[in-house]
């Protein structure tokens, strides 16, 4: 004993080591006997934590699945893990049972280190300032007057879209990312944006970047064992820590920036409306807390972070699919010349007459799911479901991905087939409309799910009214057919593809110049 104490006191490491060594015998000791659902062996101390890969985690909880059960158990270190492979699991707990299970886990490197856009509505515990958040989203974002009052900003939007795609088609991915920076902008800033090299725009994309890069909320070692945090970041091993300094500097100044500018345009009475200046008038007329300002700020960078890269994703993933199945994209225009015609351009007012395009939506959002895990939620306390112990403070893992690919739900599930959907319109316990749980469940469900889902069907409509998608050919006059490959990460992007897209008729340009001046 009077050899091993002074050991410990001079290796601040070792007695980290032996304290989370004990932090993981309690928990075993504590669980060992309760009735866990079933999982994969874990191993002692450090459990699950070799078999979860590095990337595409999604594909492995959803092997489990096949093997376990839709509710299976894993332990990454000290951390309990329930994921959910089905809707209905998820549904009968995230939803049902919302007011334990709408928490979050301890996001280290996310909320900690990184601070991304913290106070973050996405990543905060649940509690009186997530409240206070979600309403200030609900009241900007959800109501059928907020909803209204975009669509002219969607539109313009659109029509910028559609023209820059007939002057450079091969670059529709930037022509994608600059229309959902452009509405995403304008709503939360009240700021235009007028080119991909926008000010704005490239702050919060450098922003994005290194924290899409730094993985996913919950993904990371420091997550689970969450004493890597305290060393020293020159330390081998400790490049986590300088990456999360650098991305910290990154989001603040793509949160700081355009927050400041609607300030200064507020103070010179030239603030177009937005999420910002209307919270900031709300609050103006009692007295503003520097805590309701910080939150101000960070809710308007989250909208945009949080909205940007998932409708990007799901419109680019949109046009992979038309250019790998014409016959598809025919019938949706078939559909459309039926309907709108090509004297004029559809609005949200065609959307009830237009099943199959909606069919067709529904299932690119099942066929290619933005967000595979989503973000993780936490349970409050002890809980039972189907006769299995789930650990009070469990993270819970909704593998909306794996759902997706359920055959009980989705026959074929890797076939793209919109005539699922016609037979079964309606959200049902047999085939679930993916659009009620790409965007996450219960009450951390996303707040902009609505404004995402509208931005997607406008676009989508537009381009089946305008353009014809179709496969690029080479020089040998052999078509292109893309591999439908998705690049790994917290958002799924398609891999860069080749395609044809051009005007469908002589009318195209007339309808835009046309659009474009009662947009102005």
């Amino acid at each position: 004993m009077t050899t091993i104490l002074p050991t410990l006191s001079a290796n601040p490491v070792l007695i980290c080591v032996v304290l989370l060594c004990l932090v993981l015998l309690r928990s075993w000791v504590r669980a060992r006997d309760r009735h866990l659902p079933p999982g994969p062996k874990r191993l002692p101390i450090i459990g699950n934590v070799l078999q979860v890969p590095l990337e595409r985690q999604e594909l492995t909880f959803a092997e489990w699945g096949n093997r376990f059960g839709d509710v299976v158990y894993a332990r990454l270190f000290h951390k309990h893990v329930i994921i959910l492979n089905s809707v209905h699991a998820a549904r009968e707990l995230l939803e049902k049972r919302g007011a334990i299970y709408s928490d979050r886990p301890r996001f280290v490197m996310y909320a900690e280190l990184i601070k991304a856009f913290h106070p973050n509505l996405v990543l905060m515990k649940y509690g009186d300032a997530w409240r206070q958040q979600r309403k200030w989203f609900q009241a900007t974002l959800l109501t059928r007057t907020a909803l209204n009052s975009f669509q002219p900003v969607q539109r313009r939007e659109m029509v910028r879209f559609l023209s820059e795609l007939i002057r450079t088609p091969k670059d529709f991915a930037s022509h994608i990312k600059r229309y959902t920076a452009g509405v995403l902008f304008e709503i939360s800033y009240g700021h235009t944006v007028t080119s991909d090299d926008d000010e704005f725009v490239v702050k919060a994309d450098e922003a994005f970047t290194g924290i899409v890069e730094a993985g996913g909320a919950g993904s990371t070692l420091v997550d689970f064992a969450p004493i890597l945090q305290y060393i020293p970041a020159w330390m081998l091993g400790a490049g986590f820590k300088r990456q999360a300094l650098e991305i910290r500097r990154s989001a603040f100044e793509a949160m700081n920036v355009p927050f400041m500018r609607v300030k200064d345009e507020m103070a010179r009475g030239a603030a177009k409306p937005s999420y910002v200046s209307k919270l900031l008038e709300e609050t103006s007329t009692g007295p503003t807390s520097a805590e309701d300002e910080i939150g101000i700020r960070a809710g308007a960078s989250v909208m945009y972070q949080a909205g940007i890269d998932t409708t990007a994703t799901a419109i680019t993933s949109f046009v992979l699919a038309m250019t790998l199945f014409p016959d598809i994209y025919r019938k949706a225009q078939e559909e459309m010349d039926a309907v709108v015609g090509r004297s004029w351009l559809p609005t949200y007012t065609d959307r009830p007459s237009l099943p199959y395009l909606e069919s067709v939506l529904k299932e690119t959002f099942r066929w290619a799911a933005p967000a595979p895990l989503g973000v993780p939620h936490q349970v409050a306390d002890d809980d039972e479901y189907r006769g299995y112990y789930i650990p009070g403070r469990s993270m819970i893992i909704a593998n909306i991905w794996g759902m997706t690919r359920d055959p009980e739900m989705f026959p074929a599930p890797e076939v793209f087939d919109p005539e699922r959907f016609r037979k079964t319109p309606a959200d049902t316990e047999d085939i679930p409309d993916p659009s009620t749980f790409i965007f996450g469940f219960g009450r951390r469900v996303c707040p902009g799910r609505m404004l995402a889902d509208s931005s997607f069907w406008l676009i989508a409509a537009n381009l089946v009214a305008t353009m014809d998608i179709g496969r690029e050919r080479n020089e040998a006059g052999q078509e292109v057919i893309p591999v439908p490959e998705f690049i790994p990460g917290a958002v799924r992007h398609p891999k860069p593809f080749l395609c044809s897209i051009k005007p469908r008729h002589s009318k195209v340009s007339q309808l835009l110049s046309q659009a474009s001046s009662e947009t102005k």
